[in-house]
């Protein structure tokens, strides 16, 4: 169909578009796609960041799959709880020392190095079979009571169920049956123990669980003191084989002790040698001594000097102070300073060579002569101190040389003293050592000795220890909240329908004109008639949003199609032709699913002649068109049921009808088939001068969506857009009031022409 063949006869409605589109505009999906891809730019997004908000809804969504597994698993918690068979924990609390049983101990140092896994080495054997067998055999349990320890969970009566446990032969017990029980006592003891070492310190809880309070504490109590026991037999045994042992060490130590001290008497009797108490040689002690001496005395003369070197270099009287302060040389100074300022002062009176001032002068010369000599005197004191000082450290150090030599004779001497004496050393402190050892050994049966102590030992408890209700409640509830969140996501990934507006422009790069909220109380044609509905206002959007979907207004002739069938597209057709009416147009509606219509029952209306003998040529345009209620609406229905409706469609018929319908109407809508498996709905679209698609909210597929839109460009269809029905926004978890919404400032006003 092309321009020339559909002629527009001239109207003054400025809202009404050519019936056909120039076969130059740009490719059909082009409008709906570009106004994405902008919306998409203004938004920013980035599919790289973390939509929280996205995955809020799904949780909101899927609430109610959520809280039903949540109280699934919390309930079965609740019953595996209840089910269960309590459970008594005993403690017992015991201190174990890391000491070492060394045999041989030389000087403070252990022949055995310390072992650094000693506890942990403690530890596995409070859980080894020797000990539990122990404990066993003195509780002495009997089969009734084996029986009472062993009460089964519930899943071992699920397995006993399956599988029953064979028969037990009665009579008299054998030793067969003795080894039987002996051993199922030993796995029960072992079953309920547990080990929990106490950081930090050298204690560690004994735990016993059993389904007897009594029991419970009784064996952990013989399991502390059996594990005690053990190790004194273990201790006990050692120190047998130890006495054998250190006895003949000791026979022998000691003679080897005895030969070496005669051998050091001999050698030092021999070599004349006398050492002090500390082992050092008389002649290198008094070398020390003098040593000390000399360096004593040679500070002393360094001293001395020093102080002449100042004296040497002082002139006059500008001698250091610590020289003057013992000297009267500050008091005759000071005279002689008074009778300088006398004979100044009266100089200026008399003449040099009057008596007076020659008894002055005599004065000062006197004073003169005594500072010089207590000058000299304190020179030669000075000098007599370093003379003295230098002379003794040269004695000293001639002393010392004389005795150096005696020393390195000595101590040359000395060499093989030194040697067998360091060997009497050694063998005398192997000999305390195995001495003192043999004394540990010899009491080491005795219990104080032993570094493993009980602390407190195991009362019987009063409250079960487990299950613990209150832990394995939350702990369910927990795995609940975690598998439903779990659960719902695998089911939001798996859904592959289109549910939100943003999975259309998305997925399909289409323009949502408008969201149709689901009814769950009314049908469409209550809430049409309902002007407050959400559902009314909501076409109402739709017919707005289709007057901006072309650069002219709403397509002259609109085609309503979906994907699949059952999607709201008769419906969509319907209200939207009765709201254009209401806008003062003339509209034709067009039932043009010649497969399965279904606008005829909506409409209530029944007549032989619809679109197919249109299609045929056997009937006239203005027979086929029926009246509704509303006069501005005119309706052409599908007719009587074509075998091959492809074929009607494509002829040349169809063009010229759409041709006369736009120019006698404003508005025409279709109401087609769905897109999918059949020809029909690509040909209507082509023809069309817009197409809308219509979305079923968790319906409609995505793949079957996509192939449909694929199908609609191919036939090169101007789609506007896509209309979102049976939305639930609370069910596609954004929460949102839709009624609330359209219903907002009351009725909306109809205007009529």
């Amino acid at each position: 169909m092309h321009d020339d063949q559909l002629p527009v006869p001239p109207t003054g409605d400025d809202e009404r578009l050519p019936a056909r589109r120039d076969s130059s505009l740009p490719t059909p999906h082009r409008p709906g796609a570009l106004s994405v891809e902008m919306l998409a730019e203004e938004r920013g997004d980035d599919r790289d960041e973390i939509d929280l908000l996205a995955y809020w809804r799904i949780l909101v969504k899927r609430r109610w799959l959520i809280l039903g597994v949540l109280a699934t698993v919390a309930a079965l918690s609740l019953l595996l709880t209840l089910m269960a068979t309590p459970i008594y924990r005993a403690t017992v609390v015991m201190q174990i020392e890391n000491e070492e049983q060394t045999i041989v101990q030389v000087g403070g140092v252990a022949a055995q190095g310390a072992d650094p896994q000693f506890l942990q080495t403690q530890y596995e054997l409070l859980k080894s079979r020797t000990l539990a067998e122990r404990v066993a055999d003195d509780l002495d349990l009997d089969s009734a009571a084996l029986a009472r320890l062993s009460q089964p969970g519930w899943l071992d009566r699920v397995k006993g169920l399956v599988r029953p446990a064979p028969a037990t032969s009665s009579g008299i017990p054998t030793e067969k049956d003795a080894a039987a029980t002996l051993a199922t006592a030993t796995g029960v003891v072992q079953r309920g123990l547990s080990i929990e070492p106490v950081r930090n310190s050298r204690l560690v809880t004994i735990n016993y669980d059993s389904p007897v309070p009594a029991f419970s504490a009784r064996a952990a109590n013989a399991l502390a003191e059996g594990f005690i026991a053990s190790g004194l037999e273990r201790r006990f045994g050692a120190s047998s084989y130890a006495k054998t042992y250190l006895e003949d060490q000791l026979k022998t130590t000691k003679a080897r002790l005895e030969q070496s001290e005669r051998q050091l008497v001999d050698f030092a009797q021999k070599e004349n040698l006398v050492s002090s108490a500390e082992g050092q040689s008389l002649a290198g002690q008094n070398l020390a001594d003098l040593n000390s001496v000399l360096a004593t005395a040679q500070e002393q003369r360094i001293r001395a000097q020093a102080r002449w070197s100042q004296a040497q270099a002082a002139s006059g009287a500008a001698l250091p102070a610590d020289m003057l302060s013992n000297s009267i040389i500050r008091t005759l100074q000071q005279q002689r300073a008074q009778l300088q300022g006398t004979y100044q002062q009266k100089l200026q009176v008399f003449k040099a060579d009057y008596p007076e001032m020659q008894q002055l002068k005599g004065q000062m010369d006197d004073l003169d002569k005594q500072i010089a000599l207590e000058l000299r005197n304190i020179r030669a004191s000075v000098k007599a101190e370093y003379d003295a000082a230098a002379s003794q450290e040269r004695l000293l150090q001639g002393q010392l040389n004389s005795l150096r030599t005696q020393a390195l004779d000595v101590d040359g001497r000395s060499i093989d003293y030194n040697i067998i004496k360091r060997e009497v050393d050694t063998n005398r402190q192997l000999y305390d050592g195995l001495l003192q050892r043999y004394k540990e050994v010899g009491v080491a049966g005795d219990v104080r000795s032993n570094n493993i102590s009980i602390v407190d030992r195991a009362q019987v408890p009063r409250q079960r220890f487990k299950p613990s209700l209150p832990l394995n409640l939350a702990i369910g509830l927990l795995l609940g909240l975690i598998l439903g969140v779990l659960v719902a996501f695998v089911l939001e990934f798996l859904d592959d329908t289109l549910k939100t507006p943003e999975d259309i422009e998305q997925r399909l790069k289409l323009a949502v004109l408008g969201i149709v909220p689901r009814l769950v109380k009314q049908s469409p044609e209550e809430a049409v008639k309902d002007l407050r509905s959400a559902f009314s206002e909501s076409y109402r959007s739709v017919r707005t949003a289709l007057q901006f979907s072309t650069d002219h207004g709403v397509p002259r002739v609109l085609l309503i199609t979906s994907a699949s069938p059952a999607e709201g597209k008769s419906t969509t057709a319907l209200t939207l032709a009765r709201n254009f009416a209401q806008m003062g147009k003339r509209v034709l509606l067009i039932e043009a699913d010649l497969r399965n219509p279904s606008l005829h029952k909506t409409l209530g209306l029944r007549t032989d002649v619809g679109l197919s003998n249109l299609l045929a040529g056997v009937q006239k345009m203005s027979e086929a068109v029926i009246d509704t209620e509303d006069a501005r609406l005119k309706v052409i229905l599908a007719g009587p049921l074509p075998p091959n409706p492809a074929e009607l469609l494509s002829g040349s018929k169809l063009v010229s009808l759409l041709t006369i319908a736009a120019g006698n109407y404003d508005q025409v809508i279709i109401d087609g088939p769905p897109v999918m498996g059949i020809a029909d709905a690509p040909i209507l679209a082509n023809v069309a001068d817009g197409t809308m698609l219509v979305v079923h909210s968790g319906k409609t597929r995505i793949s079957t969506a996509q192939v449909a839109v694929k199908r609609l460009m191919v036939a090169r269809a101007h789609i506007v857009g896509s209309l979102l029905t049976q939305y639930d926004a609370k069910v596609a978890g954004y929460g949102y009031n839709y009624e609330g919404y359209y219903a907002y400032g009351g009725a909306p006003q109809l205007t009529k022409r």
